[in-house]
């Protein structure tokens, strides 16, 4: 009999109250046939995918299947299930051991990545779980800033006469494409995350998540950004809103071009769209029109979460036009930031409109 396993796990704090969700799945994926979601008191999201993976794998043995194919969204898992990436966490290590020998007993085991929201049985048993952790044990915040949504009493003014509390934006780049290594203008196309991109985005996850703190996740409808957004979100125990206005630039007839195949195919245009942020690419967007749209942006996750601290994941165009926004910047500025992929920066908004920049491009290599 073959069957279909979904399988997930969440930590909130990682390390923080966790639990797992598996669902056993006909396989045609039209009948549930098993189900189990449990507490596990204090671990990391990683430990709790693998214990996701080994109740779904134990409930396929105890249903006589034969055949197992197994999804899930934790990209770590199922690469390492699969045998392409090296288990190096002792913790895992001893769980990767209990997953291999549950799955040898089967004729056949297939581990596939899939999307959160194609895991989504599975990803609501692990939050009820998680639920259950959360009232067993509080989590800790090991966040350092800005007061949670609930306190908005107004704070005494800094050295900078800044009062309130701010709405501090922690500011992610995605991870690696194959159009960044190829160093090419990537606006509006939609190239996946490289291996490289998603460790990258689940150092980016482990580091927030150990910050702790962060009351909401906002992406670029982009896919790099959503799936970078993605694991973060999973790894802090949140969703994911997309906007719209956090995508990045439009660069028309010059999207997937080198620098230099831009400039030899328009070598006048390309000279001055590099000095002047009013002029488009050739059926593209300018900067002053990105930067119209992110101040839009700015302005109405500040109306949502004002005063907590709310990560958004974009482009380095974007990231860049909030970071000028921030500092009360000219133009000229966008020329002079360097952004790398899967970086951090954090620009905080006060409610009497001052603002500050704390971070600029902090990196998390794996």
């Amino acid at each position: 009999m073959k069957v279909i396993v979904e399988a997930d796990g969440g930590s909130r704090g990682n390390p923080g109250p966790a639990g797992y969700g598996s669902v056993v799945w006909t396989a045609d994926h039209t009948t549930v046939l098993a189900e189990s979601k449990k507490a596990i008191g204090r671990a990391t999201n990683n430990v709790a995918e693998y214990r996701g993976l080994i109740a779904g794998l134990e409930e396929a043995a105890r249903l006589g299947a034969t055949e197992v194919a197994v999804l899930m969204d934790s990209k770590l898992v199922v690469e390492q299930m699969s045998g392409r990436w090296q288990v190096k966490h002792p913790a895992l290590a001893q769980l990767y051991a209990q997953a291999r020998e549950l799955a040898s007993k089967f004729d056949q085991v297939s581990y596939s990545w899939v999307s959160r929201e194609r895991n989504a049985y599975a990803d609501r048993l692990a939050n009820e779980a998680m639920d259950a952790a959360a009232v067993e044990t509080p989590a800790e915040s090991i966040a350092e800033p800005a007061k949670t949504a609930a306190s908005h009493t107004p704070s005494p003014p800094g050295w900078t006469g800044a009062r309130g509390t701010p709405t501090r934006l922690l500011l992610l780049r995605h991870g690696q494409t194959k159009l960044s290594v190829q160093r090419r203008y990537s606006g509006r196309g939609n190239p996946a995350l490289t291996d490289v991109g998603w460790r990258q985005a689940d150092a980016a996850a482990r580091y927030l998540a150990r910050r702790g703190g962060i009351t909401a996740v906002f992406s670029s409808p982009l896919q790099r950004c959503y799936d970078t957004a993605a694991v973060v979100a999973k790894a802090l125990g949140l969703d994911v809103a997309v906007d719209d206005d956090l995508v990045e630039t439009d660069f028309g007839a010059w999207e997937g071009l080198t620098f230099a195949e831009a400039a030899q195919r328009d070598p006048e245009l390309h000279r001055r769209w590099l000095h002047d942020t009013s002029i488009p690419p050739p059926g593209g967007e300018s900067f002053d029109s990105v930067y119209v749209r992110v101040r839009r942006a700015r302005d109405r996750i500040s109306a949502e979460r004002g005063g907590t601290n709310v990560l958004v994941v974009s482009h380095v165009t974007p990231i860049k036009m909030l970071l000028r926004i921030a500092l009360d910047a000219g133009p000229g500025i966008l020329y002079r930031l360097h952004l790398d992929l899967a970086s951090l920066s954090i620009a905080e908004f006060y409610p009497d409109g001052a603002s500050a920049v704390r971070l600029v491009n902090q990196t998390f290599h794996p």
